[in-house]
Formats: C-alpha cells, sequence, structure tokens
C-alpha cells in the first residue's frame, strides 16, 4: 500500500515537472521576443535622435539667417529714421508748419503692425484701416510738397531705396521662417514619436523582467520536483529491495520446513521421490 502510494506521489511529481519545464521554455520564449522587441524599438530612438540632429541643426541654421535678415532690417530702419531726422530738419527750414514726417512713418508703422498682431472688432479695424489710409495721403501729399527741393528729392529717393531693401528683406526673412518653422514641426513629430517608442520600448522592457522572473522561478520549481523525484526513487528502491529480501527469506524458510518434514519421512523409513531429495539438497541437509 505504501509503496503504491509513493508511486503515485513520483508520478505527479514527474508530470508537474514537466508542466515547470514546459512553462518555463515557454516564459524565456516570450522573453527573448520582449528584449528583440525592445532592443529594436531603443535602436530606432537612436536612429531618430540622429536624425533630429540634423533636422534640429537646418532648423537652427534657417533662425539664424532669419536672425541676420532681421539685423539688418532693423538697421535699415535706424538709417532710415536718420534720414527722416535729416528731412524733418530740411522740412522745417523749408515747410514751416506740420508734423515731422519721421513721426507720421513710425506711426503708420506702429497701426500696421496692430492691425496684423491685435485681435480686432471689425469696427476697429475699419478705423485702424481708415487711419492708416488717412496718415499715408498726409505723408504723401507733404512729401509731393517738398520734393521740388533738390537736397529733400535726395533724402526721400534714398529712403524710398531703403525701404525697397527692406521690403526685400521681409520677403526674404518670411521665406526663411517659414521653411524654419516645417523644420521645428517635423522636430516635434519626431520628439513625439520618440516619445512613444521610449514608452512602448520601457513597456517591452517590463515585460521581459516579468516573464524572466516567472521563467526563473518555473526553473526552480523544477530542479525542486526533480529533487524530490531522485529522493523519492531512493526510497521507493530502498522499499522494493526490503520487500524482494523478505519474500526470499519466506521462501528460505518454507523450504527448510519442508526440509525437514522429508527428512523425517526419510528417518521413518518412508518413500521419498527425487523432487523431494533436491529439496534437501537446497536446504543443506544432504
Amino acid at each position: 500500500m505504501m509503496l503504491e502510494k509513493l508511486e503515485e506521489r513520483k508520478e505527479q511529481l514527474e508530470k508537474e515537472l514537466q508542466d515547470f519545464i514546459k512553462k518555463r521554455d515557454e516564459l524565456n520564449a516570450a522573453a527573448r521576443e520582449y528584449a528583440n522587441r525592445r532592443d529594436e524599438l531603443n535602436k530606432k530612438v537612436r536612429e531618430m535622435l540622429a536624425a533630429t540632429k540634423e533636422v534640429k541643426a537646418k532648423r537652427d541654421e534657417l533662425n539664424a539667417k532669419v536672425k541676420e535678415i532681421r539685423a539688418k532690417r532693423n538697421e535699415i530702419f535706424k538709417e532710415v529714421d536718420a534720414l527722416y531726422k535729416e528731412v524733418d530738419k530740411l522740412r522745417r527750414s523749408i515747410d514751416k508748419g506740420g508734423r515731422p514726417l519721421g513721426e507720421i512713418e513710425k506711426e503708420i508703422r506702429r497701426l500696421e503692425f496692430k492691425q496684423q498682431t491685435a485681435v480686432l472688432t471689425i469696427e476697429k479695424e475699419r478705423a485702424l484701416v481708415e487711419r492708416i489710409a488717412k496718415l499715408r495721403k498726409e505723408l504723401e501729399e507733404r512729401k509731393a510738397q517738398l520734393e521740388r527741393h533738390e537736397e529733400f528729392k535726395r533724402l526721400i529717393s534714398r529712403i524710398r531705396e531703403l525701404k525697397d531693401q527692406a521690403r526685400e528683406l521681409l520677403n526674404e526673412l518670411k521665406a526663411y521662417a517659414e521653411e524654419a518653422d516645417k523644420y521645428h514641426e517635423q522636430l516635434t513629430q519626431m520628439f513625439s514619436e520618440i516619445d512613444e517608442m521610449r514608452k512602448l520600448a520601457d513597456e517591452m522592457h517590463e515585460k521581459f523582467i516579468e516573464s524572466k522572473k516567472e521563467a526563473d522561478r518555473c526553473h526552480n520549481e523544477a530542479i525542486k520536483r526533480r529533487k524530490d523525484i531522485k529522493d523519492l526513487e531512493k526510497v521507493i528502491k530502498a522499499l522494493k529491495s526490503k520487500q524482494v529480501k523478505t519474500k526470499e527469506q519466506r521462501e528460505k524458510e518454507e523450504l527448510i520446513r519442508r526440509a525437514k518434514e522429508i527428512y523425517e519421512m526419510f528417518k521413518r523409513g518412508e518413500k521419498i521421490e527425487t523432487e523431494d531429495l533436491l529439496i534437501l539438497q537446497r536446504a543443506g541437509l544432504i
């Protein structure tokens, strides 16, 4: 009975051993897949980071160009403002009344900037447009009045030339700024994709750790089952050996008992068979 229970327990342990081995191998395979996916994502992140450096360099180059052009444009406006001061000085000697032309020009620029950047109601924007138009008309009328003077004409011509240059620079600046914005948007998108890849790579790493940890647990359980099986096999072997010895002992005792009976028959002169003689011989009585 005991031996049967031990045999049953051994079968159960062997089944558990195979189950743990199978589960361990499956988990290790899954861990390898998670690790491979993680490594692929990290490699892609490194490649994209390298690509962002090129995009960032191009964007920064364009922004530097914008800054350079803006500085040139500001220098032109400084020169224009200085020329307007000369014009106003000359105007005061020619034209004895009226506001300086430079102030009118500055106000026009200020109002144009407000029109382009501020959020206005329809009524306020209409009023602003009318004010700009009125100032332009005033400026042109005043200029026309003074353009008969040669020095004034020279100054105004130079101012117009500089303002044309400023307009050309503005168009160039806008083109570079728009191009820089495109690279900036591309860079923003790339960093967003990189963040998503990093997040997914971290998830793969966590799954890798979980799978490896569980695989190690199954491996340790398999080792434990294998040891238990070996220990149990020793006990079963010992029990079987003991049972064999007990059986041999019983057979020997039976042989001696039977041999004694035959020997008594022989002493009484009773007839014994050849088989009986063999039993006596095996028992060591003859």
